[in-house]
Formats: C-alpha cells, structure tokens, sequence
C-alpha cells in the first residue's frame, strides 16, 4: 500500500502516527441534552436493527412474506428448545406451570445471545458517527455503511496554504478481541481496499479501528514475527482516544450518559434483547408446536414435565 502523504508525529512513542495537531480542533461541545438525545435515537436504532437480523427478515420483505418468515421462525425455535436443552430433567422441571409464551422468549433469548452482544456494538456506532456529525469539527459525515468500513468522515488539515482534507475511514468495535489475531490482517486489508479504490475520495486517507469499551490511547497492528505494521496507514483507537476525537467527550462521559439513558429506560428494558420486538407469529408458532406435542394445559402453561422429558430423551 501507498504511505498516504498525512500529517505524522516525527518523534516519541507515537512516531509515524497521525498528528492529530495538523487537524482541525472541535470548536464547542455538544449541550449534554443533544448528546443524551443521540443516545436515545442510536439506542432505538440498534434495537430495531437487532430485530431485523435476528429475525433475518429482507429489507424489502412483504407482510405476508413476513408473516411466512415468522412462522417458519417459531418452528426453528421449538425444535431449538427439543435439541439444545441443558439437564432434561432440570429443564422439564423448570418448565412446570409456566406459559408457554415465557419459555419462547427465553429460548428466543437463549439463541440469540450473539446478536444481543451486536446490538451494543451497533449502538455504540450509531452514536460515534451521529457525535461527528453535531460536532461540526468534520466537512463530511457519511451514514453507516459497509461492513468492513462503518462510516466515513472527512477533516481539515490546518496549516497548509491550499484547503487540504484527510479521510478517516472507520470501523467501530466493542473491544481488541472482538477479533482474533488472525482476523486482524484480513480485517485491515478489506478496509484500507475500501479506502484505496474509493472513487469519491479526493486527498489522503486514513483507516481507524475504533476500540468503543476498552480503555487505552492508540497503536498499530503488527506482524509478531516480523514486528512490521500490517499497514503504515492503519491505526487502531481504543476508547480514551476514540471518543474525545469524534465526539469532544470522554469515554467515561459517554458510557455515563449512555447508563442514563438506560436507567430512564429501566421499567420496560431489562436486557438488549428485551428491546427486541419479537413477533407474535413467532411465540403464537412455538405454543402450537407445543400444544400439538402434548406438553401444554388449557390456560397454555407447561402442565407434565414426564411429557417433556419424553421430548428431550425420545425426540418424537
């Protein structure tokens, strides 16, 4: 790859990194309201970006479509519920006298601890790329894009005679380890790809791995054994640096008001998942599997756990 001609520190710890002193400063900080309220929206956006892919319903999908596709779900999450139990007995027995309805949403909780781990990541975008937008410290925000490359920002090189912009191309990530070692590299290749062939970029770019929760400044990726960077153009910002550069707050102070929010919230949300809107197709689907099993009473509740245990061990 290219070395883009960026402003670099020259000396120290940081050398070779990009100096951020060359670069347009935030001018104000965002009143503490406007943050709180691009917490709310981010928050609203990941749970119904959740639903969408837990669900994996097409963007596009048609209410009988749908209607089709949630059915289908609420079939996949009995056979779920048959197959990935835990003790038999213990399940057959926690079962006892509870409606069947409860038992989906937990099974439904149960498979899709995942995705829920992926809603706070997408939240935690959401909010990065809306702060660079009300910070007006960048000339152009995109929207949430790509996989490989969240969103895209564009800031003023101060100090040159002829206006100069660098381009950050960013990817948002819960924590270091939410990839392995070897996916690293990959990872770095695909975004930089991204960045390189970009037809609508004009100037020098810059590829950043945004760390959202774990705290620390900023490094670079680099092969163990040769102890050479993957790339000179790449760097990844854990969330002391990350937040301060996007948004003009610290990470304490975002993860603060983000806790807020979730504590204003705390009568309807109990965990991300509980934000996810599941279908009643879906639970309505999964208690006539049930009903056709033999395993619910009239009222709907788990009535003979030795019906259950059948279940489990014979898999009728």
């Amino acid at each position: 790859m290219t070395v883009q001609s960026y402003p670099r520190v020259s000396d120290g710890k940081y050398d070779g990194f990009l100096d951020i002193d060359k670069l347009k400063k935030h001018r104000k900080k965002l009143p503490y309201d406007e943050l709180k309220a691009i917490i709310r929206s981010a928050i609203e956006l990941a749970n119904r970006k959740s639903s969408r892919v837990i669900l994996n319903v097409p963007e596009f999908a048609t209410s009988d479509d749908k209607k089709d596709l949630y059915k289908k779900k609420g079939k996949e999450l009995f056979k779920y519920f048959a197959q990935y139990y835990g003790d038999p007995a213990n399940t057959a027995f926690d079962c006892l006298g509870r409606h069947y309805s409860d038992v989906a949403k937990e099974q439904f909780r149960n498979q899709t601890l995942q995705k829920e781990r992926m809603n706070s990541g997408w939240r935690y975008q959401y909010i990065a790329k809306d702060c660079a937008v009300q910070s007006r410290r960048f000339e152009t925000v995109s929207d949430i894009g790509s996989a490989e490359g969240d969103f895209n920002a564009s800031i003023l090189i101060e100090g040159t005679e002829i206006k100069s912009t660098l381009n950050l191309y960013v990817s948002v990530k819960n924590r270091m380890n939410t990839m392995g070692g070897q996916d690293w590299p990959k990872a770095i290749y695909a975004l930089e790809t991204i960045a390189r062939t970009d037809k609508n970029r004009s100037g020098p770019y810059i590829c950043i791995f945004g760390i959202a929760m774990q705290k620390g400044q900023r490094s670079v990726k680099t092969n163990q054994k040769t102890k050479s960077a993957y790339s000179v153009n790449t760097e990844v910002w854990l969330s002391d640096f990350f937040w301060p550069f996007f948004s003009n707050f610290s990470y304490k102070e975002i993860v603060t008001a983000v806790l807020e929010i979730l504590l204003e919230k705390q009568k309807e949300r109990k965990t991300p998942i509980d934000d996810v809107l599941i279908p009643d197709i879906v639970i309505e689907t999964f208690g006539q599997c049930c009903a056709e099993n033999g395993l619910l009473d009239k009222e709907g509740k788990f009535n003979d756990p030795h019906s259950l245990l059948d279940l489990f061990v014979d898999k009728k």
